[in-house]
């Protein structure tokens, strides 16, 4: 371990008072048997869940599946590894003689589950509010560059788009129905390709929102007969 554990944790923002835990964090499998690999399972945990609550409060239209890709995108080893170099997150672990030699500090997986573990150990001696706030600072920016990809086109954009790249027709849009109550509309509408079968209908509280909503299951539906196509 060649950087000083104290300055990761001033990097971060959060200084724990627990030092071992840093320490623990930080120290491979290959090192010791008091090793990351609990923490790692628990800042697994933690993670999905802080990412998963930001994106519902940032797309309050998306519906599960959607924002079950983003949580993907954003938590998946390649991302996690990225945001650990960023960190300088190798300078400081702690590994054997094999991983050392092998280049482990470099390695996606060890880097990936060394950040989970740092939450997991913020978490364990702050509690949730301050491993919330590590998470959401260091997820800052993809979790920005999300919300701009996300709202630079929207459902019924990429949708007209992609069929007109396959040269299909454009889709029409139905309201099969309009419910009230306590003073609130809500929307049914129907999304269908007039040159096949495919059919998607979507749900809000406006008929913009319902009809989004029914591009987006669109998508979805035209990248499931994609990959069934492919594996075909």
């Amino acid at each position: 371990m060649r950087g000083d554990p104290e300055q990761l944790a001033r990097t971060l923002g959060y200084e724990l008072r627990e030092h071992g835990l840093l320490v623990r964090a930080l120290t491979h499998r290959s090192t010791s048997s008091e090793n990351n690999e609990r923490l790692e399972f628990l800042g697994d945990a933690l993670l999905g869940f802080v990412i998963a609550e930001a994106l519902w409060k940032r797309f309050p239209d998306a519906d599960e599946g959607r924002l079950s890709r983003l949580r993907a995108s954003l938590v998946k080893r390649e991302s996690l590894a990225t945001l650990a170099h960023g960190l300088d997150l190798g300078a400081y672990l702690r590994l054997g003689a094999g991983e050392l030699r092998s280049g482990g500090h470099a390695r996606e997986s060890i880097l990936a589950d060394a950040l989970e573990a740092i939450l997991a150990a913020v978490y364990l001696d702050a509690g949730f509010a301050a491993a919330q706030e590590v998470i959401r600072s260091v997820f800052a920016a993809p979790l920005d560059r999300v919300q701009a990809a996300g709202t630079s086109k929207d459902p019924k954009t990429r949708l007209q788009e992609q069929l007109q790249a396959l040269k299909r027709p454009l889709p029409e849009y139905q309201v099969l129905q309009v419910t009230a109550s306590d003073h609130t509309q809500r929307f049914k509408v129907c999304c269908t390709l007039t040159d096949g079968a495919e059919a998607a209908q979507g749900e809000g509280t406006s008929r913009r929102r319902a009809e989004q909503q029914a591009a987006e299951q669109m998508l979805d539906l035209l990248a499931a007969g994609t990959d069934e196509s492919r594996s075909g």
